[in-house]
């Protein structure tokens, strides 16, 4: 693909950047000449994207939150649907963030009806509102699963798609030294050290750190020298440190704004246990053999929507992809502080509570493809594969086609109708 192509993504939340931010790496890679335009963030800018506008504007959840802010995400939608219209681009690349994406390519497509377009991660249709997949393929034709169970929901729908990896397994991680150093310089040295992760949204933290801060009183009662930290956002440490000002164990809030992702890692490495809302920082404790406990709750409204239409019974993705309940989860009701503390208690004290956690997080990092292509790289040529199905470029292959041989097999998660999956 000498002559690269045009590709337009849009990337609405931080996971989404990072998502952006490798595959546009390994695009360029696989396809030097490629130009990039759309929306993302930080992490897209440095790989050469220049955002139409913050995508910090997209990072919102649930439907009481996204409600005050409806008409200004409906001006969006229409301005970046006209925006791609204008561009022509060979390709739109969606990454996540459904519920603004998929309406941009509603009216894009309306606008330019030839128009190719791939959307990364696969909705869970598998976990909750399966007719998702059939109302998507209409807009999509191509789709990136991060998950090795996903493609056959999506090709069922009429969609291609290919497992490209989980970009988890990609992440470097810090080594035993940089663990040491952590725990030496906040003076934590050999005490147990409890990493607790309310969310990545003001709205969640708010929700969840009252019933985190009354668990870590139950567990500290029974081991004082537990030391407590709290990783955050730049944009949220004033609020952690506030909500978290009254929490036992010597809380370190560690600043979002002084090298975070370095910090972030060294904590991680450092954790014994933690206890953590439900979503995809599951798999990161995952890949650093942190056990854990997940809890989770919603604003009422969204309780309600989520109990009416989930269709799994557990939200962890290390119990689904390796067909365990091996991690403890407590979540819409469940989410007290009482049964948080009871299961991480046995966390704390006893080897043998942590051995099966430690055993499906190492199959589950395995199964979402550590070891192999990096994920970026295989997401890049899936989606080069794609268009040169469609006659674009000059690459061979074609969709569905991506890394094949180095997936792992297929794994169908239990069916249930009790419970959210992870976001």
């Amino acid at each position: 693909m000498g002559d690269g192509v045009n590709i337009f993504l849009i990337a609405g939340e931080a996971s989404g950047d990072r998502l952006g931010a490798a595959l546009m790496a390994g695009l360029k890679t696989l396809s030097p000449g490629c130009r990039f335009d759309g929306i993302g963030g930080p992490e897209m800018a440095a790989q050469g994207l220049r955002s139409r506008f913050p995508m910090d504007e997209l990072s919102i959840m649930g439907l009481a939150e996204v409600l005050p802010r409806y008409f200004a995400l409906k001006r969006r939608i229409a301005e970046t649907a006209r925006a791609i219209a204008a561009a022509k681009p060979d390709v739109v690349i969606t990454i996540d963030s459904p519920d603004f994406c998929l309406r941009v390519l509603a009216q894009a497509r309306r606008l330019l009806p030839e128009l190719p377009t791939v959307h990364y991660v696969a909705p869970s249709v598998w976990a909750w509102r399966p007719g998702r997949a059939a109302r998507m393929a209409p807009l999509v034709d191509h789709v990136l699963a991060l998950l090795p169970f996903e493609p056959p929901y999506m090709q069922a729908a009429g969609m291609s798609c290919d497992f490209v990896g989980h970009p988890v397994v990609a992440e470097p991680l810090a080594s035993m030294t940089q663990a040491l150093d952590f725990r030496a310089r906040h003076g934590i040295d050999a005490a147990p050290l409890l990493l607790v992760l309310p969310g990545s949204r003001r709205g969640e933290v708010e929700r969840l750190a009252p019933v985190f801060g009354a668990a870590l009183r139950q567990v500290v009662a029974q081991h004082p020298a537990v030391r407590v930290v709290v990783p955050t956002t730049a944009a949220l440490t004033d609020t952690v440190r506030a909500l978290t000002a009254g929490w036992p164990g010597a809380p370190l809030v560690l600043d979002g704004a002084q090298g975070p992702v370095e910090a972030k890692r060294a904590a991680f490495a450092a954790a014994d246990v933690a206890l953590a809302a439900s979503g995809t920082v599951s798999l990161e404790l995952a890949a650093n053999r942190v056990p854990m406990v997940i809890a989770y709750d919603f604003n009422p409204l969204t309780r309600f929507l989520i109990r009416r239409l989930a269709r799994v019974d557990t939200a962890t993705l290390i119990n689904l992809v390796t067909d365990t309940r091996v991690v403890p989860e407590f979540l819409l009701e469940k989410c007290q502080p009482q049964p948080i503390a009871a299961a991480l208690v046995p966390l704390l004290a006893t080897p043998e509570a942590r051995a099966a956690q430690l055993q499906a997080m190492d199959l589950t990092m395995v199964r979402l493809g550590r070891g192999g292509t990096p994920p970026g790289l295989r997401a890049a040529r899936s989606v080069l594969d794609f268009l040169a199905g469609r006659g674009i470029g000059r690459g061979a292959g074609a969709p569905g086609q991506a890394a094949r041989g180095q997936a792992p097999r297929q794994i169908q998660p239990p069916p249930n109708t009790r419970v959210p999956p992870d976001s």
